[in-house]
């Protein structure tokens, strides 16, 4: 069964009542977030670098320390090329599922593997998007008291069952919006079509006037935004 359907349900339920999480930036603006979970990977994620250098739009990407790990060269890549850097856990396992101190210790890890790839102080990296969307109020509490920045999403295409390329692309043109997160995946789940999905998307978007953002501007204009 394809979940597909329910994200948008979700993400109106659950965005309200977690203000405290960047689910999306504000409908004011055109600007909008690429965001790619669950790498870097050694061969899907280079052939999705291309695609963003075509067009010249910058992207997020939240790592698995794990997969860090095993393609050093290709998260340092990625970095070089100017796109945001976030965690998504070492290892993807569940938030709730982790004790505090193994909580921790995941965004820790994940935070040495990428300072020791990119060369990039760990305190640079501190957004966070946990693995398969799954929280509790008490990981956002504790996230935030060590100073990570929770990070959702508003448009989920679920690109990881590989539905195919032209029905990623339809559920996202059908979903987007000002402001809007879309997520998509360039590991070893959803990795495959990646590039091609993108490749697609990306100049739709832009015809529709889309300004492609990283996630930390759609922060400072949440902040902004919050002081008007």
């Amino acid at each position: 069964m394809q979940l597909a359907p329910l994200f948008p349900i979700v993400y109106r339920i659950l965005q309200p009542a977690f203000p405290r999480c960047l689910w999306s930036g504000t409908g004011n603006s055109r600007a909008i977030a690429l965001t790619f979970d669950d790498g870097p990977h050694p061969q899907y994620t280079p052939e999705l670098l291309k695609v963003l250098d075509h067009y010249g739009i910058p992207a997020s990407f939240f790592w698995l320390g794990v997969c860090v790990n095993r393609a050093p060269a290709t998260a340092k890549e990625v970095y070089r090329r100017g796109h945001w850097l976030g965690l998504h856990g070492y290892d993807h396992r569940a938030f709730p599922k982790l004790s505090p101190a193994d909580l921790k210790q995941s965004m820790e890890q994940t935070q040495q593997a990428i300072q020791h790839a990119c060369q990039l102080d760990p305190q640079f990296v501190r957004d966070v998007r946990p693995p398969n969307g799954l929280f509790t109020p008490q990981t956002l509490d504790l996230l935030q008291q060590w100073n990570y920045r929770p990070v959702m999403w508003s448009v989920v295409p679920e690109d990881w069952v590989q539905p195919g390329v032209s029905v990623v692309v339809q559920r996202v043109l059908r979903q987007v919006q000002n402001g809007s997160v879309i997520v998509l995946h360039d590991g070893y789940y959803g990795g495959q079509d990646v590039a091609e999905t993108t490749a697609q998307l990306v100049p739709k978007l832009l015809q529709q006037g889309y300004q492609f953002v990283t996630i930390d501007a759609l922060w400072q204009q949440s902040q902004l935004t919050s002081l008007t």
